[in-house]
């Protein structure tokens, strides 16, 4: 029997528009899932447990709408829960989870067999953040039902193992969902993630650029501008390490000595807790190489869609070339 997540073989393309911290919100989400891939936010972009319910009440009625106006099923949402004694909503937003049978959770900096358990309850699915194969390991003795493997180059909080290690590693312990995170930003980079051994591609940066994200346009001008080389991986701004934009890291005054330590730095009032550091210096991954522009998300899924059978279509045609004799 399959433990790969059932609702893959329903999507219109193997990706979900990973959760981003301050950019994602229900009209990214919506829109994702209306084109048939996951779409998902963090709970702490509403700053209380009533907001947010209010996102997914919102959400739900969106999609249910969506399906009765077109007679098609859009793909799963999901939320990220940070789960860590330092997030003190946990077991209320948990409990809003098992009330609206949110269909996917993703849980980062902790994977708890209590939470597990809890949307297990109701036939939800648990995919945990790691970077490395002890993560790995201690989230499937959780019971979690996939892995996103957070290589290096990813936006956020991410790793520092090439995708192709981390995946051939990861899949030597774990049968179940594997979804890969790092400078996916068009569809061959998806094909390339199955061609890996993933069964879904991770996608923070390139939906940053969407019409429908709630980053502001500055921050879109900045990632188009950008190159690989403009991405900064440090540990200053959070006190864990992660893929900063170079010019923003400048504008906010850090200095180059500030970023090669491996804490985080003291920025003054101004910047004295991580959601207002975050606000002002921002996160892209080393996928800003290929964003040139900003689109709708419906276009975007397009573009991705035909660059994926495009590149499947050259995958193939190798066939012809090499032949197994």
């Amino acid at each position: 029997m399959s433990q790969k997540a059932e609702f893959i073989q329903d999507l219109s393309l193997p990706a979900i528009a990973a959760p981003m911290f301050l950019i994602s919100g229900p009209r990214l989400v919506i829109e994702c899932c209306k084109n048939g891939i996951v779409g998902t936010f963090p709970a702490l972009n509403q700053r209380t447990s009533e907001g947010f319910e209010e996102w997914l009440i919102e959400i739900k009625s969106e999609l249910k709408k969506f399906e009765e106006e077109t007679g098609k099923k859009p793909a799963p949402f999901g939320v990220n829960l940070i789960v860590h004694p330092t997030n003190p909503r946990l077991e209320a937003d948990v409990k809003l989870c098992i009330k609206h049978k949110v269909p996917l959770v993703i849980t980062s900096l902790g994977a708890v067999s209590m939470v597990v358990n809890a949307i297990h309850s109701y036939g939800g699915l648990v995919f945990h953040d790691i970077i490395k194969k002890r993560h790995a390991e201690k989230a499937a003795e959780a019971g979690v039902d996939g892995l996103i493997l957070v290589s290096a180059g990813a936006g956020g909080h991410a790793g520092n193992i090439n995708p192709i290690s981390l995946v051939a590693e990861v899949k030597k312990m774990f049968d179940k969902t594997i979804i890969l995170s790092g400078c996916i930003s068009t569809g061959r980079d998806i094909a390339t993630a199955m061609q890996m051994g993933a069964d879904l591609a991770y996608m923070g940066t390139r939906f940053i650029n969407t019409e429908e994200s709630k980053a502001p346009e500055e921050y879109r001008k900045m990632i188009i501008e950008a190159g690989a080389s403009d991405v900064v991986y440090t540990a200053a701004i959070s006190g864990v390490h992660a893929n900063f934009l170079a010019a923003s890291l400048k504008a906010a005054g850090i200095s180059e000595e500030d970023l090669k330590k491996d804490h985080k730095i003291d920025f003054g009032k101004e910047l004295d807790t991580e959601a207002k550091a975050w606000k002002t210096i921002w996160s892209a991954g080393q996928g800003v190489t290929t964003i040139d522009n900003v689109l709708p998300v419906a276009q975007l899924i397009a573009d991705l869609k035909a660059e994926f059978i495009a590149a499947i279509k050259d995958q193939s045609s190798l066939l012809e070339r090499f032949p197994n004799d």
